[in-house]
């Protein structure tokens, strides 16, 4: 008899979309029937920072504003207040030590940390992990995201998180996903589709270009990934860069919260009672600073 894991994780989309539609991207719309490993994106290299995890994969949540991936900050605002239901219900069952938040634009995160320090339970996203997992790596980093309004809420989250004076760039591969008003076919779903089979890409070849001109033009030291629709990239980029001869970390979502949701259950801590306050502590500064 194998002993239980310390760690109990739920990983939790952002959204669940239909899997026969005209908007549906690679993780995100694979039909509930097919087991959680086959529902994981990238499950060919996420996996093996599960394999001492006992984890389940949430069905994600119905996006209340349509049938497509988020970019606004309007479809992200949606986005977050539908995970945080399940968030909730997630900390609630007691099943958890440690919920992650799945998708590079992280919708919810600050408020379902809240949830979860009410609950004991740890709650670490995509852009966060990677952000700080990256300062402790190297000076400074870049991003490598999709194109477009993307971009410019990404960049909101790399303030939001303080670390703009260590962020270089946010770089963008061209392509993006499927949403209403699309007149181009060639979208990033059909580019991951490419790749999937061994075809030839472009959205490869731009990825590797723009990490290098990243570290050569920008300065940065570590490359991070911003849409998680980009985290496909990951081992490509890698090999790409040291072919042409740097030595640098790069980084995916998905493993960098894994990883750091098990280190923080490891070392017994969670958010802090000040920055992620309940309504009424037990305790509150008579003064904050600013």
């Amino acid at each position: 008899m194998t002993n239980p894991s310390k760690y109990k994780f739920i990983l939790i989309p952002p959204f669940h979309l239909p899997d026969e539609d005209q908007f549906r991207v690679p993780g995100y719309s694979v039909p509930q029937d097919k087991s959680k490993e086959e529902r994981l994106l990238n499950n060919d290299f996420v996996l093996q920072h599960l394999e001492d995890v006992d984890w389940e994969l949430h069905p994600g949540a119905k996006p209340p504003y349509g049938n497509w991936s988020v970019e606004t900050r309007e479809e992200f605002a949606h986005a977050a207040t539908a995970r945080m239901g399940c968030v909730r219900e997630a900390c609630e069952s007691g099943k958890y030590n440690a919920a992650i938040l799945l998708g590079g634009g992280e919708p919810g995160f600050l408020e379902s940390r809240e949830i979860g320090r009410e609950y004991g339970v740890v709650v670490t996203a995509n852009a966060f992990s990677q952000m700080y997992l990256a300062v402790m790596l190297g000076d400074s980093f870049s991003i490598i995201d999709i194109e477009g309004v993307h971009n410019v809420y990404y960049r909101d989250l790399v303030r939001t998180h303080q670390l703009q004076d260590r962020c270089r760039s946010i770089r963008t591969i061209g392509y993006s996903l499927p949403r209403p008003g699309d007149t181009d076919p060639d979208t990033l779903t059909k580019q991951c589709e490419a790749v999937a089979r061994g075809d030839h890409n472009i959205v490869v070849e731009r990825a590797i270009e723009q990490a290098e001109a990243a570290i050569i033009e920008d300065g940065a030291e570590v490359i991070t990934l911003g849409c998680s629709m980009t985290f496909f990239l990951k081992p490509h980029i890698e090999k790409g860069l040291k072919e042409r001869g740097w030595d640098i970390p790069v980084l995916e979502g998905y493993t960098a919260s894994i990883e750091l949701a098990k280190l923080m259950v490891n070392l017994g801590v969670n958010a802090s009672g000040i920055t992620y306050m309940g309504a009424r502590p037990n305790r509150a500064l008579d003064k904050i600073i600013v």
